[in-house]
């Protein structure tokens, strides 16, 4: 079966009454396929946010807590119960915001769809709403609507449609009635359709509407984004693989521990049940959470003011340290979107341009990369002729230099004011606009001395015949043969002439055919933002793979990949086509192996993510078209671009460039690996406090000792010291080699058997240390409750030593301690709080604690500071083995 830009349009026409486009459906027949098919209105389904919220207590650390507090409860200590609720509601609040800080995707693209639409219904032309259209609707296109639907074009009057959001594009693409031959053509080559949510920038036409709401090309992506599921970031999974590890172990201790208090009746069963809830409080991490949020919050902010950085969900900026594969948009992303002329041929002399952009700033160089002060005619008659052979607008809007109308027209405008040698006056007596089928636009003008003269302006073979008409000598295979080449480096190339002439109104076709002098090429490139360029040697040096994928041509996209230096070695280039052609396991290989992705959908887009990830790669997505949307959800950390990025694209990433900056991705691919390094050292700083809380309280059970430490007191010393002494971590400094590692695999576990050695040995020092204080005050005759208020500031002033301890490599007290002068502080306020839960007389009822003499103070701090020395120790002896 024919696809509908296959089928001519007489064929298409049988439909309507006498053949007439124009007549247009009936009312009745327009109702009855409303009723059918529904309104012109994509269609989403939300999450409600009380479902979010309570998806929080979907943790195994939550369920432990939870039953934590209903013991309590059950056996009468209210206090306790109350603070274990607290931590719950909050670490469930915590992952509620993080959550729904990012906006819904699917609401932006609803709102990407025309509100009005221009249809012939019953042989009038009307406007209805554009959501009542169906198929087979006839829809009138002029320039600047929003096509409302996907629509055959059936005729056409040099009608333009910007499509860049949706195909990659750079500039407005011509659109004709022709039919196209081939079965399947890629998006950005079906030349007679046009798409819901692109917009006419010239000309009109009519278009039969082929498809509506949610089977429109943008209701595909819209629907493949609402079935892409968020998916957690490797650190969010090593975490909560950690707090299922730890909770289990603790679960099933405490549940043998229970069961041999209980046969041994050391205690009575509420004693024992408060008992075991004071271990599993203790041995859970409860801190983590808080911890982790801190040091992610604290990183989101600085990339927020310091880079011009927005993060949306707090676990991507992490996620970035561990990326191995950056997926990016060509077009905006890593060029700037701004057509520039780079390159001239007149008569047998090549040019140079520099300067990039639409700014008009830059030299014209000869061979000898000489700059060029003296212009000869033709070259000054070639700078008027992309001049006035123009129907675009060059203007300056906040110091930024933009085009109103095509991009290949303000390249040239840019070209005549940055040269600034053409100063001859014309003025403009008519204009023959770019039209599809001619391929060449130009303009009759005349000078102070009333001569005048055409300006054209247009694809090389459509002005090649015209010279040839003009001088039969002319040699069209030497200027072929050079906008060829110029088209093999991914170049978009220009010809231009003139025409003398006199006593002319206006400037027609006929007038051209009969032949022109011809002035030369000029060769055109989106250029590649110079920051890139650095940054790309910087990720590649980090072993992090770029693959650019886009709509644009193969060629141009290899050329620029080769210029950006996508690749250490050979860019390898493939279609969109070439891949649909591909095996599963095949595009897994392609998805390796290639670095440029050309003409390529939506659909294309999500299959590469995917298939990167079934290759075990962390991958990241920049964008900023609606066509990048369901690939930026699928990606591991989606990331688009702030100023000339779609809302589409930017409610489904996780980060916002908000200068389009790509060469920040380096900066924040740093950062996020600077996070990880300190968050690990967090986690191998909080369990063994919890290790240590938990092995205390069940050595007192299986002797049958009284319980040094409540689970109030532990839910303190887990949270609030979590969130004083460990929030120092966030000021730690990267490592000086850290760009220098390549990125750790997502097979890679957090923690190494070295690390687990380390976590042991200080969970039993601490311990011990603490236990044998606690006997021992108890033995100088102090009471048990001074005792266990011993127990609760030995846990947290150790936690202060080891700090120093865990936070380098190097020896505690080198100079690496000083380089942290923030830690100074924090460690200052951690004190204070103990001082403060010491002290203060409603602290001390709430936590069941009371004063220390000077004397204990002395004995706490010497059984803390000696497991720095034995950890450090213990380093030393690592070192010199």
């Amino acid at each position: 079966m024919k696809k509908i830009y296959q089928i001519p349009v007489d064929q298409l026409a049988t439909k309507y009454l006498n053949h007439d486009f124009k007549s247009g459906l009936t009312s009745t027949k327009a109702k009855e396929r409303l009723a059918k098919d529904g309104p012109n209105i994509l269609s989403s389904k939300q999450t409600p946010k009380w479902k979010i919220f309570l998806r929080q207590f979907n943790n195994i650390v939550i369920y432990v807590l939870l039953l934590s507090a209903l013991l309590t409860l059950f056996i009468g200590h209210y206090t306790d119960a109350i603070v274990i609720l607290a931590v719950v509601i909050i670490n469930s609040l915590i992952g509620y915001f993080q959550e729904t800080s990012a906006a819904n995707a699917l609401a932006k693209i609803k709102d990407m769809l025309a509100q009005e639409a221009t249809v012939y219904r019953d042989g009038v032309r009307q406007d209805i709403l554009a959501s009542d259209l169906v198929k087979g609707d006839i829809v009138f296109l002029e320039a600047g609507d929003n096509i409302p639907a996907d629509l055959r074009i059936l005729t056409a009057d040099n009608l333009r449609v910007e499509e860049a959001s949706l195909t990659g594009e750079t500039t407005s693409v011509s659109k004709n009635a022709l039919p196209l031959s081939a079965a399947n053509i890629p998006l950005a080559e079906r030349t007679n359709m046009v798409y819901a949510s692109t917009s006419v920038t010239a000309g009109s036409g009519l278009g039969l509407v082929t498809a509506t709401a949610n089977d429109t090309e943008i209701g595909k992506i819209s629907r493949e984004v609402a079935q892409i599921k968020s998916t957690k970031t490797p650190l969010i999974k090593e975490i909560d693989g950690v707090g299922k590890i730890v909770s289990y172990i603790s679960i099933v201790v405490s549940i043998i521990i229970f069961a041999i208090g209980w046969a041994l009746e050391i205690y009575a069963l509420p004693a024992l049940a408060l008992a075991v809830v004071a271990m599993l409080v203790g041995a859970i991490p409860e801190g983590l959470p808080a911890t982790t949020s801190v040091i992610l919050a604290f990183g989101v902010s600085k990339l927020a003011k310091k880079h011009k950085t927005i993060i949306k969900a707090m676990p991507a900026v992490e996620t970035l340290g561990s990326v191995n594969v950056i997926a990016t948009d060509k077009t905006g992303t890593l060029t700037k979107n701004e057509m520039t002329v780079t390159d001239l041929f007149i008569d047998d002399q090549s040019y140079h341009v520099t300067g990039n952009g639409y700014r008009p700033e830059g030299n014209l160089l000869d061979d000898k990369q000489n700059v060029v002060t003296t212009f000869n005619d033709k070259l000054t008659y070639l700078l008027e002729a992309g001049y006035q052979a123009n129907d675009s607008i060059l203007n300056q809007v906040d110091g930024k230099w933009e085009v109103n109308g095509e991009a290949t027209d303000g390249a040239f405008l840019t070209l005549y004011h940055k040269l600034k040698q053409a100063n001859k006056q014309y003025r403009s007596l008519n204009l023959l606009p770019f039209d599809s089928d001619y391929r060449y636009i130009a303009r009759l003008v005349t000078d102070f001395q009333n001569q005048q003269v055409i300006f054209v302006k247009g694809s090389p073979d459509k002005l090649i015949a015209m010279a040839q008409a003009y001088d039969k000598n002319f040699d069209a295979t030497l200027w072929t043969n050079r906008a060829n080449n110029w088209s093999q480096e991914g170049k978009r190339v220009i010809a231009l002439g003139y025409k003398p002439v006199t006593n002319q109104t206006k400037v027609t076709h006929d007038q051209l055919r009969e032949g022109i002098i011809w002035l030369g090429l000029a060769a055109l490139q989106d250029p590649p933002r110079e920051e890139v360029v650095t940054a790309l040697k910087k990720m590649n040096q980090a072993g992090v793979a770029v693959k650019m994928i886009t709509g644009d041509h193969p060629k141009t996209a290899q050329a620029i990949g080769k210029q950006l230096g996508l690749a250490p070695g050979k860019i390898h280039a493939i279609t969109g086509q070439e891949w649909d052609q591909l095996s599963p396991s095949q595009k897994q290989a392609a998805a390796l192996d290639n670095q440029v992705f050309a003409r390529t959908t939506p659909q294309n887009k999500l299959e590469i993510i995917t298939a990167l990830q079934q290759q075990g790669q962390v991958t990241a997505m920049t964008g900023d078209g609606i066509n990048d949307a369901p690939a930026l959800k699928k990606a591991d950390i989606g990331i688009a671009m702030g100023i000339k990025g779609t809302d589409v694209a930017k409610d489904a990433a996780d980060m916002i460039l908000a200068d389009d900056n790509f060469a920040t991705m380096a900066t924040v691919i740093k950062e996020g690996r600077k996070i990880y390094a300190n968050i690990k050292k967090s986690i191998l700083f909080l369990l063994p406090t919890s290790f240590a809380e938990g092995l205390i309280v069940a050595f007192s059970i299986l002797t049958g000792q009284e319980i040094p430490l409540q689970p109030a007191q532990l839910l303190w010393i887990n949270l609030v010291s979590a969130i004083t002494i460990q929030f120092a971590f966030v000021f730690e400094q990267a490592e000086s080699n850290i760009m220098n590692k390549p990125p750790r695999t997502r097979s890679q576990k957090m923690f190494s058997k070295a690390d687990l050695r380390q976590m042991a040995l200080v969970s039993v020092l601490m311990a011990t240390f603490a236990l044998i204080g606690y006997e021992w005050f108890l033995h100088l005759g102090v009471s048990e409750i001074s005792a266990s208020t011993m127990v609760v500031n030995t846990i947290v002033i150790s936690k202060i030593f080891y700090f120093f301890s865990i936070r380098t490599d190097k020896f505690a007290l080198s100079q690496a301690s000083f380089e942290n002068k923030q830690s100074w502080w924090i460690i200052g306020l951690m004190l204070g709080f103990q001082l403060f839960l010491t002290y203060v007389p409603f602290m001390q009822t709430a936590f069941k604690v009371t004063a220390l003499s000077l004397t204990e103070w002395s004995v706490i701090t010497v059984f803390s500071a000696l497991i720095l020395i034995i950890v450090e120790l213990k380093k030393f002896f690592q070192k010199r083995k």
